[in-house]
């Protein structure tokens, strides 16, 4: 109220006395609500255990203890939820709160459950629920595909998909960010749904709409939260707690739980494992210290754990552990490590274990050194195989990833081959939520001609890579015509001419090369003139159609921001992951 520019606002004279009354009234309760001396007393000795954490000298147990009781914190149960609430005050990221702070406490408190509260009494621990933000803290990806039709009104324009993040352009429309992002980058200066000149670029936030769609999303058990933003609730939880006495309560609380991996009971394991894999998953300085206290070797004992929650958790903290680049190195220069995440993802106890077991393959497989070592691990690249064939859509989507890393080495292919690798990524090319990994690792294998003519015998292959270009994303597409480009070039004279008589191509070619990317477009345009040589009256019609619209195209604006578009409706049913107990 002090800052509000009444002035300028013509309020009427009674509005205006209303006004000055609210702001006496306001200053009249202000000392008796914001200044209770219990509290103030209270956050004094609050940041004195945090200074005191600051000097790297943990505060002593009886003191937390007391500070905890006149919070109302007596139980672990009691501290738990509070962490929670902790989290959920972050991930909200409300204006007036002290986001520093904030992520101070909660590290303090995390010290404190293990500290104060005995380990030993760890039942409340471990069956506490992993819900809501608290789930996705923990995890990556979704769980299986259901098709919903998704509201118009909640569809992107431009990519026609469920809009994560809704941004309104400055022309007035909504769009989802990544795609308007892509829109603008590509060089187009107008509004894609209006046609009207963007003023600027500048993207404001759609809350009310993203409220709408959130809301949506749970009547219908949907989860919302892109992979992509539940890393960035992740990260911004870490930037939270990045102060020295964060860091340094997360380190004392890191000391604890590897001491409770190595001395304690199997039920105290499992519960160190599952915070392990929490603070694993926020910040890289967490990842860093966990794996110097030596919790990679306590972490691989637990793969071969009878408990299914303590391998559970476990492999999945060697995940999170291994987004840190130097502990991908020390994970799979621990003795028998890679033997049993394999073993892990062939007999694990639970699916959760498998999938996580596979997305820790693709974190490792980043590393070309790497790459080798895991296609040479017995039976890796064949359950990585079956999972794409038979698993979940979030394991799917690990088993592809990590097959897409291995592909990359040059000695990939005979391995991908007699592991049936090869096979499981031409069936994914009809499956949408893998089809693009699965073409990009196709173009890379089909170097090897046995490939070739694995992938160009069927003729399935050949309209699912035409679909893709037509619908995919920009890299989807790129992937896609890569793929087209090795079957004609290595395929011989016989499939090209299959490829150029498959009906729309030269509309796809078209659309790719006005708005495709850099190396789609050359490719694009290679597959043209493969075509025109091979004699074929489709592919002459096909080159000769293509430089006749190339031309009449090039100053029409709408005509290309159309064919960026893609096919399809604004109700069209789209694969979304839900989340599975």
């Amino acid at each position: 109220l002090d800052v509000l520019p009444a002035a300028s606002l013509r309020l009427s004279h009674d509005a205006t006395g209303l006004l000055d009354l609210l702001r006496a009234h306001c200053r009249c309760r202000a000392p008796a609500q914001y200044h209770d001396p219990d509290e103030a007393a209270l956050r004094e000795r609050l940041m004195d255990a945090l200074r005191q954490f600051d000097l790297g000298q943990p505060p002593d147990h009886p003191s937390l203890q007391s500070l905890l009781a006149d919070m109302g914190i007596s139980t672990a149960a009691s501290c738990r939820a509070e962490i929670d609430y902790l989290e959920e005050q972050i991930l909200s990221q409300e204006e007036d709160t002290d986001l520093p702070l904030v992520g101070s406490v909660l590290a303090l408190l995390r010290y404190c459950l293990f500290a104060v509260f005995d380990p030993s009494n760890a039942k409340a621990l471990r069956d506490w629920p992993l819900s809501g933000n608290r789930q996705r803290l923990l995890s990556i990806g979704g769980g299986d595909d259901t098709s919903f039709s998704v509201p118009k009104e909640f569809s992107c324009p431009i990519s026609l998909d469920l809009m994560r993040d809704p941004v309104v352009a400055s022309t007035g429309q909504t769009y989802d960010r990544p795609s308007i992002i892509q829109w603008i980058e590509e060089g187009h200066s107008t509004c894609p749904n209006s046609g009207q000149t963007l003023a600027d670029h500048r993207l404001v936030p759609n809350r009310a709409l993203r409220s709408l769609i959130s809301q949506w999303c749970g009547v219908y058990g949907l989860q919302y939260d892109s992979p992509e933003s539940n890393e960035g609730m992740a990260e911004c939880v870490a930037a939270s707690c990045s102060s020295r006495a964060a860091m340094e309560a997360n380190k004392a609380t890191a000391r604890i739980l590897v001491r409770m991996l190595e001395d304690g009971s199997e039920n105290v394991k499992a519960v160190a494992a599952k915070e392990i894999r929490l603070l694993a998953k926020t910040g890289k300085q967490n990842r860093a210290f966990i794996a110097d206290l030596g919790a990679i070797p306590l972490l691989c004992r637990l793969l071969l754990s009878n408990d299914w929650m303590a391998q559970e958790n476990a492999v999945t903290a060697l995940l999170n552990l291994s987004i840190f680049e130097p502990n991908k190195g020390r994970i799979m220069e621990q003795e028998g490590c890679l033997r049993l995440i394999v073993g892990v993802l062939q007999n694990g106890w639970t699916t959760e274990a498998k999938e996580n077991a596979a997305a820790t393959l693709f974190s490792l497989s980043v590393v070309h050194n790497f790459k080798k070592l895991i296609m040479n691990e017995p039976g890796a690249v064949e359950e990585l195989a079956s999972m794409l064939t038979k698993g979940t859509s979030r394991g799917k989507k690990d088993a592809v990833m990590a097959l897409f890393n291995l592909s990359t080495h040059p000695e990939s292919s005979a391995r991908m081959l007699e592991s049936c690798a090869v096979v499981a990524l031409i069936q994914s090319l009809r499956n949408d939520t893998v089809s693009e990994e699965a073409a990009g690792a196709l173009a890379l294998l089909m170097k090897q001609p046995s490939i070739v003519h694995l992938v160009g015998s069927s003729e399935t292959v050949i309209t699912s890579l035409v679909g893709l270009m037509r619908r995919g994303t920009p890299k989807g597409k790129e992937n896609a015509v890569s793929a087209l480009y090795e079957i004609c070039r290595r395929g011989g004279s016989a499939l090209v001419q299959r490829v150029a008589k498959i009906p729309g191509l030269n509309t796809v070619i078209q659309t790719i090369t006005l708005n495709g990317t850099k190396r789609a477009k050359k490719k694009a345009s290679l597959i043209v003139k493969m075509c025109q040589r091979s004699q074929m009256p489709s592919a002459m019609a096909l080159g000769s159609t293509l430089t006749v619209v190339d031309r009449s195209l090039v100053g029409n604006n709408t005509l290309r921001r159309a064919a960026s578009f893609g096919s399809g409706e604004l109700s069209n049913p789209i694969s979304i992951s839900v989340q599975v107990p």
